[in-house]
């Protein structure tokens, strides 16, 4: 308990010395690259961006799916929070204990289910299945390890963008580095912002980044 105590004052004497805009830039690419928002991005590039997993569907037939995948993975799960807010179950809409992260995160395992079980059955192309049933058992993994500590969601989210970003393009042999070259900004600009802005530790931020990876990289060999 001492040990903890004193890292924890070690993690808030070094974000003590960061420059005030430095902290507020980290918070902003928190709330840009926000947990629910990471499936968003990720279906629009498979969508939208990439030149051959939706070839021959036009914007009226992408658009559907990009709303399935928005209502599923951001709008309910942000609801779900919202009320329990609302009805005092968490002291705020930021979950900041464990114990008021339980319920929210069991909500978003029954979305992402339901959203990977839909696309599964309609014949969506195997990438956007795969990153699906990946957020699935990002979830799942966040949920179990929540259980013994406060693992960074926006980590997993951001090891998941990477490995589905990256493995899309040697799937389809696109090989477009630029998509790959904004993947990793991203993941590394979440992880230094988390550990500037938030009270994770070290270890929750960078096992929460390499558990996203291993659960997206499951989905592609289950």
């Amino acid at each position: 308990m001492r040990q903890n105590n004193i890292e924890g004052k070690e993690s808030l004497s070094i974000k003590s010395q960061q420059h005030p805009i430095v902290v507020f830039l980290a918070k902003f690419i928190s709330v840009i690259f926000h947990p629910l928002f990471i499936p968003l991005y990720v279906a629009g590039y498979m969508l939208f961006l990439h030149p051959l997993l939706f070839a021959g569907r036009d914007t009226v037939e992408k658009i559907p799916v990009m709303a399935s995948v928005f209502v599923n993975l951001c709008l309910l799960p942000a609801l779900s929070v919202f009320l329990l807010w609302r009805l005092k179950f968490t002291s705020s809409i930021y979950l900041n204990t464990q114990k008021e992260r339980i319920i929210p995160l069991a909500a978003i395992m029954l979305f992402s289910f339901w959203c990977w079980y839909v696309y599964k059955n309609l014949n969506a192309p195997q990438p956007f299945i795969n990153f699906l049933l990946g957020v699935f058992f990002t979830v799942i993994a966040a949920w179990l390890a929540n259980i013994y500590f406060k693992i960074s969601l926006h980590a997993l989210a951001a090891g998941g963008l990477l490995f589905a970003v990256i493995n899309t393009e040697f799937i389809t042999q696109s090989g477009n580095s630029l998509f790959m070259a904004v993947a990793i900004l991203i993941a590394g600009l979440v992880m230094t912002s988390r550990l500037i802005a938030s009270d994770h530790k070290q270890p929750e931020v960078y096992i929460g980044f390499f558990g996203g990876i291993i659960c997206q990289w499951l989905a592609t060999v289950i």
